[in-house]
């Protein structure tokens, strides 16, 4: 249960009054408790704060936390103060319809975290970074976790991050130097993905692939390509079709395996391939992408997270995105980075083909694809090295940095 409902209750007002004199005094008390204001606003961000929270908690082991976050949040010790259903917000149009009771839900997160010692954004960049924003206006320490890609579009950005978060917690080692420019701090500290994936060298990849195979009912001997066209209907209907048609162009007796989110992206999927001529043999799974990815012998996966993914898990890859014609004609306007496919922007260098708008054709990507077949991949070791330098122990040192921030402002909590 939450610590209030959505309405700001009498208590908080009073709560807000007294928290400006509290704040003085509460850091020269003896013998309390760290108190951590933490809010995530979706399932990556709940698993990140709660990996976070474990760590700090190792650090500090009374540490208390207030805030909005998931299970998982929840399992390692969150005092929810509101209830986490009313962050979901998808697309563009859903935050404007839903924006009074995210209003309602800060204002309640902004009076009780007048009186916490620290306060994390993990990720939800509009809402945090806002509530971060208004709070260090108060003097409260802050700290966003998970760099929006200001280094990508729209760089003047990281002046406003600078304005809301004390520091800046990056996943990756080009974003604190692109912040440094706007003499907004920054840390590296790693990613997690990083940290939970082997590097493809230190364990016998072959197993891997074997048990994947096994758990998935794929034959070891079948020929596989992993599809990974997104989970946003958009991005099904651009890419999905494409997709196949350039897997079954290349290797028309490959298995076609695709992992999907949920039964709405199941259904979208197969609605798209009722009518598809001659289609290769396709499997639709649950959300078990890295399954998918490891069982696969090359994939072909839309630019985002997955590509980070198919390099950490050491399998070749084609990328391709595309947008609304409108939409990219803005966005297209505001790009500041040669490339997309995370693999390339981390090598500084072209490891990957990526084909985006008009480009990604169905004879582009099945040539690419065929290449991959064919060609000994000298790219993984390139993977492998990157997979190393983002493996840092993320949690941690995220961890310490929050604990450093504190400790500058404050001095020791005890």
């Amino acid at each position: 249960m939450w610590r209030t409902n959505c309405r700001v209750a009498p208590t908080l007002l009073l709560r807000s009054v007294r928290s400006s004199v509290r704040l003085t005094m509460q850091h020269s008390e003896s013998n309390r408790r760290l108190t951590v204001g933490i809010v995530a606003g979706e399932a990556s961000g709940d698993l990140l704060g709660s990996r976070l929270m474990a760590a700090l908690r190792n650090l500090v082991p009374d540490v208390r936390y207030l805030g909005v976050g998931g299970n998982s949040m929840i399992e390692a010790g969150l005092e929810p103060v509101a209830p986490y259903r009313f962050m979901s917000v998808n697309g563009f149009v859903d935050p404007i319809k839903k924006l009074p009771r995210l209003l309602r839900v800060k204002k309640i997160l902004y009076n009780e975290f007048l009186s916490v010692d620290i306060v994390i954004g993990v990720d939800f960049n509009v809402f945090n970074l806002l509530l971060e924003r208004a709070l260090k206006k108060r003097g409260i320490p802050t700290v966003h976790y998970v760099s929006p890609s200001v280094y990508a579009w729209r760089q003047r950005r990281a002046k406003r991050v600078g304005k809301s978060a004390d520091i800046v917690l990056t996943l990756f080692p080009f974003e604190p130097p692109f912040y440094e420019r706007y003499n907004v701090a920054a840390e590296f500290v790693g990613h997690p993905l990083a940290d939970e994936i082997e590097p493809v060298d230190s364990i016998n990849d072959a197993n891997r692939r074997s048990t994947s195979r096994q758990e998935l009912g794929i034959d070891e001997n079948r020929y596989v390509i992993a599809a990974l066209p997104g989970s946003r209907t958009t991005e099904i209907k651009m890419l999905a079709r494409l997709f196949i048609e350039a897997c079954k162009e290349a290797v028309s007796t490959a298995l076609v395996v695709i992992p999907c989110v949920n039964s709405r992206a199941r259904a979208e999927l197969e609605r798209l391939f009722e009518d598809m001529p001659d289609p290769p043999e396709i499997m639709i799974v649950g959300n078990v992408s890295r399954k998918v990815i490891s069982a696969a012998d090359v994939t072909i996966v839309k630019a985002g997270t997955s590509t980070l993914e198919a390099m950490l898990l050491g399998r070749p890859m084609v990328v391709a995105y595309k947008l609304g014609a409108l939409t990219h004609l803005i966005v297209r306007r505001l790009i500041k980075i040669p490339y997309v496919a995370l693999p390339n922007i981390l090598g500084g260098r072209k490891l990957v083909p990526e084909f985006l708008q008009k480009d990604a054709t169905v004879a582009n990507l099945s040539r690419a694809l065929v290449d991959l077949a064919e060609n000994d991949r000298e790219e993984i070791k390139e993977f492998d090295s990157i997979h190393r330098h983002l493996r840092r122990d993320a949690s941690k040192r995220a961890a310490e940095a929050v604990l450093r921030l504190y400790r500058s402002k404050y001095g020791d909590w005890s």
